[in-house]
């Protein structure tokens, strides 16, 4: 295993040797697969002979190992369709052998060539096997997690970690992967903070072109290897994010997630999760959000329910973000996806720049869709109680049921409530369109607004419509308390001289 990673991470890919790299790929590839014999979730007793001698290597070849799948990535090499494949040469002319072993290959090679002729000459960039095997290759040795047995004793100098979503008592430990902590600690090779800090790092660190690498995360971004290697580098290096973060094309790497997530029938959960928790992790940056509501878009092809031209990139990922609530409430009623959702546009609410026409309508129109399950939930729990009344402990049952579903619904209201509030409060001169959506459609708020959980954020969204609704009234109301403030006055100063 030494051998084969120190020639990936030590030469450089070339017509010559591509087919070697490739080979090796293929090669660590078939060695790793033991993981696909263990169970979810890894387990002392796992076995992975080879990936584990992976994982003990120098951090020089580790380095090297990390950079070089990157590189090959980001490069995207093609394996040359003319190339020979000799089966024995010596000094002199070719013979027979080697010339029909060449033409055999090139015959058995002949579907993969035309296979990437025409798939390389697509607009969307040249396909490439040695870089989608680099990728796998990477993905699977920073994803590798080895847990640690029962008489193994935990150091104290962190070589092992633990989860901390669980108890520590009950939590698994696993050892330090080195390729993740590589890729963690990756920088970018034309803007180097520590160098510029004057901090000297530890050890080899991997260096590389922080702007190709998020050049061709925004190419390949429509294959979930990518997207994984891309929630690697967003959770996991610091660096890459703030990268990311002060970029000004955003619609590169946004604008395929989008797709994806309005093609979200076509996708798995996991995928689903996968680009929202990215979205999730960007959006936390007040600097994003910012960018995202002042990028215009001058078409937006792929979605089909309307026209969107010279729409914000913000409001498009509102729609998106709204549609696909909409269809995991019909389809996969997964509460978490729900949450994460609304975490998005709650994130981006008081930055919101603008919202399109479009957009405002779809966030109240969440609401409405949100109250209309609501209320078909308390009527339907309502049903369900006066029927087992006889049977205490099936009502009983029932109602705890009815009562948590209720209660995930009335945080979602609340949520969209907030959402709407916040930007009514910190952007309200900017998105007239907000408000007139509201105006609109002010009655799907009415059955709420004496709910105990509602009634202060509806009581701020009427007020917004009454001060739109009524300006005459409000303008009556300015002129009586100047009035008022003027006779207060006056008695003061009637006080103060008769005292």
């Amino acid at each position: 295993m030494k051998g084969v990673l120190n020639y990936i991470g030590s030469v450089d890919v070339s017509p010559e040797s591509c087919y070697l790299h490739h080979e090796l790929l293929n090669l660590m590839l078939v060695l790793m697969s033991t993981q696909l014999c263990s169970g979810p979730s890894p387990e002392p007793k796992d076995v992975h002979p080879f990936i584990d001698a992976a994982m003990l290597q120098d951090s020089s070849i580790v380095a090297s190992v990390v950079q070089k799948l990157l590189l090959n990535f980001v490069r995207r090499p093609q394996i040359p369709s003319n190339g020979s494949h000799p089966v024995f040469s010596d000094d002199g002319g070719p013979g027979v052998l080697q010339r029909v072993g060449s033409a055999a290959a090139n015959f058995v090679l002949l579907p993969y060539y035309t296979f990437n002729y025409f798939v390389s000459a697509s607009a969307e960039g040249a396909t490439s096997q040695l870089a989608d095997n680099s990728l796998l290759v990477l993905l699977i040795l920073i994803h590798y997690r080895k847990c640690i047995s029962m008489n193994e004793s935990i150091p104290t100098n962190g070589v092992y970690m633990s989860d901390s979503n669980t108890n520590v008592k009950d939590a698994p430990a696993f050892h330090e992967n080195p390729y993740c902590k590589a890729l963690n600690n990756a920088k970018d090779i034309q803007f180097d903070h520590a160098d510029v800090e004057g901090n000297a790092q530890n050890g080899p660190v991997v260096r590389l072109s922080f702007a190709s690498l998020f050049d061709a995360l925004g190419t390949c971004l429509k294959d979930e290897s990518s997207v994984l290697l891309l929630y690697s580098l967003v959770h996991g290096n610091c660096d890459f994010q703030e990268y990311v973060l002060v970029r000004t094309d955003l619609d590169t790497l946004l604008m395929p997630i989008l797709e994806m997530l309005y093609n979200a029938s076509r996708k798995t959960s996991n995928q689903i999760y996968m680009l929202l928790i990215i979205l999730l992790i960007l959006s936390q940056d007040s600097t994003f959000n910012a960018s995202v509501h002042k990028l215009v878009l001058p078409s937006v092809p792929w979605y089909q329910e309307r026209l969107m031209h010279q729409t914000s990139l913000g409001s498009l990922m509102v729609v998106v973000l709204i549609r696909t609530i909409k269809y995991n409430l019909s389809k996969l009623r997964d509460v978490y996806l729900h949450t994460n959702c609304l975490a998005i546009l709650a994130n981006m609410g008081p930055h919101a720049h603008r919202l399109s026409a479009y957009a405002s309508q779809r966030l109240v129109s969440l609401f409405d869709m949100l109250s209309r399950k609501y209320a078909k939930l308390a009527e339907v729990k309502n049903d369900k109680a006066l029927k087992v009344m006889s049977d205490q402990m099936e009502a009983d049952i029932i109602s705890d049921d009815m009562s948590t579903e209720l209660h995930i619904y009335t945080d979602f209201l609340r949520i969209v409530l907030e959402i709407i509030n916040a930007i009514l409060t910190y952007a309200l001169p900017r998105n007239p369109e907000v408000v007139y959506a509201i105006l609109h459609r002010q009655e799907v708020f009415q059955p709420f607004k004496n709910h105990p959980r509602f009634n202060e954020l509806l009581e701020n969204i009427y007020t917004v419509c009454h001060f739109f609704v009524f300006p005459e009234l409000n303008k009556v109301q300015h002129i009586i308390v100047f009035f008022l403030q003027i006779l207060i006055i006056f008695r003061l100063i009637n006080l103060s001289v008769r005292c």
